[in-house]
């Protein structure tokens, strides 16, 4: 519910900004523990211009959460830095599901548009610099 949510956020930002339907390619992983996986997978493809990982992680009463999230995090901090290919991070690691509902489409916005629309930035940002656009 919550990643559905995150995605079709993140599908509007991107349609709304110009990207057509057909050219974006959604894979779903089994958790978020598997996002920097997938991540680095579809970067070092040179398929896409951009990659936008998203997921939710919520506290639960073990420790578990610690690790997964921070492990995920790292390891999509890590896949950006080593690919030539923008990774918009869009994980939600929340303390309550009441706190990844108000962030996936609640009060909060929809962090799923917010990680697309930083992904289009940065895709924007690197033809700049490699000077295949103009500003």
């Amino acid at each position: 519910m919550i990643t559905q949510r995150l995605l079709d956020g993140a599908m509007d930002a991107l349609i709304k900004h110009g990207v057509a339907f057909d050219d974006v390619d959604v894979f779903w992983v089994p958790g978020a523990w598997e996002l920097p996986g997938a991540a680095r997978h579809a970067a070092a493809t040179e398929r896409y211009e951009a990659v936008v990982a998203l997921g939710a992680v919520i506290r639960g009463d073990t420790p578990h959460f610690d690790f997964v999230a921070g492990e995920a995090s790292r390891g999509l901090a890590t896949a950006s830095a080593d690919f030539d290919v923008p990774i918009a991070f869009g994980l939600l690691t929340c303390d309550t599901m009441a706190q990844a509902e108000a962030r996936a489409g609640g009060e909060h916005g929809n962090k799923g548009w917010d990680a697309a629309l930083a992904a289009l930035e940065m895709a924007d940002l690197f033809d700049q610099i490699d000077g295949t656009t103009e500003d």
